[in-house]
């Protein structure tokens, strides 16, 4: 696991310079960079309005006595489309805007709860529950 978080840290960051270059012989040194803060800022905007969805639907499931466990998971994937979002680049802007869209949303967390059943069948994540 560290290895690909060390080959994430050092391939992200030429991808977006190598995405910016691009940008930048196609429209333009000044007008990429307000591309860029747009993006960042209208992913804040999502950000906000997605997450204060996604936990008002939490909410009412809980106040109907289940478990928010689907909204909760949604709530990652805002939360770290967000921080994608935040990240100066354009494949990291594509990423994170998909993560808080809430019609591609579904995608991420079907192969998510893939994975995570996955990992729970072959012991490498365990679930304890509390005794009522």
């Amino acid at each position: 696991m560290r290895k690909w978080m060390w080959a994430l840290l050092l391939i992200i960051p030429v991808i977006e310079l190598f995405g910016f270059i691009l940008m930048s012989d196609w429209i333009g040194a000044g007008k990429t960079l307000l591309l860029m803060i747009l993006t960042s800022l209208i992913g804040i905007a999502m950000l906000q309005f997605e997450g204060r969805k996604v936990l008002m639907d939490a909410k009412q499931e809980m106040e109907r006595g289940k478990v928010p466990g689907r909204k909760m998971v949604d709530g990652l994937f805002v939360f770290v489309g967000g921080f994608l979002l935040l990240i100066p680049g354009f494949v990291t802007d594509l990423i994170g805007f998909t993560l808080v869209f809430p019609l591609t949303r579904p995608v991420y967390r079907l192969f998510f709860l893939g994975w995570l059943e996955k990992k729970m069948r072959n012991g490498s994540i365990t679930f304890y529950r509390r005794p009522k």
